[in-house]
């Protein structure tokens, strides 16, 4: 059967990485995870005294970039890719629940860097060249992959991205105020839409999904159906 790469771009807590993730373990793909790419360089760059407060010293990373190695293995408990940084499973690290207070805001800001950006840009396109892989994120479809042969934009309404993040942030023991979720989800999409690197935007050949008022299993039976109808043509 032919591999084909799978491009899923959209806004945030708009699902899309839920989504990618289970359509890979469904189909067998790969799935590439491109904010623990970001993730595991900010991780890189704490340990190594990058960070100076919130300010990021650019040349030392600069100089550094290429010595970092971000991989991803499947684990078998899981049954999902673990990220791997310079051969160390640091899976942990990225997801702790300290991580937004320790690294969050360091990686959205690692990831506006132009040189950053280059350098995974290229790795996730080296990742890509044996195809059989699902890939999320902002650009994938318009900047990483753009002849993907299935590209997919992911998108809802703020107001009911913001309650998925606020009911998915008390899940985890977390209290969150909706109106500040809100808020945040349209500052997000602006920064994101807006930005001088790679912007958010929909690939022109993309399929949209608006999954505002769609169940999980009504948006598998969409995705599967249009990956079968991508790997027939």
């Amino acid at each position: 059967m032919k591999k084909i790469v799978i491009a899923i771009d959209g806004h945030s807590s708009s699902g899309k990485s839920t989504m990618a993730k289970d359509l890979a373990k469904e189909i067998g793909y790969t799935y590439i995870d491109t904010g623990a790419m970001y993730r595991a360089v900010t991780l890189y760059c704490i340990q190594h005294g990058f960070f100076e407060g919130e300010k990021i010293k650019e040349e030392e990373l600069k100089a550094s970039i290429h010595d970092i190695d971000i991989s991803f293995r499947l684990n078998a408990e899981t049954g999902r890719p673990d990220t791997y940084l310079n051969g160390v499973n640091v899976e942990k690290e990225i997801r702790g629940m300290e991580w937004p207070w320790k690294g969050g805001k360091k990686g959205g800001f690692l990831a506006t860097l132009g040189f950053v950006r280059r350098a995974l840009v290229a790795k996730q396109q080296e990742m890509g060249k044996a195809k059989g892989i699902v890939m999320d994120g902002r650009d994938i479809g318009t900047v990483v992959f753009p002849d993907a042969e299935l590209k997919l934009f992911v998108t809802a309404s703020p107001e009911v991205r913001a309650k998925r993040r606020v009911d998915e942030l008390e899940a985890k023991g977390i209290p969150a105020s909706y109106e500040e979720v809100l808020e945040n989800v349209k500052k997000r999409d602006y920064i994101d839409s807006t930005r001088e690197e790679s912007p958010l935007r929909q690939a022109d050949d993309a399929l949209v999904l608006d999954n505002s008022h769609m169940t999980l299993e009504e948006q598998k039976t969409w995705l599967l159906e249009q990956y079968h109808k991508a790997i027939g043509s």
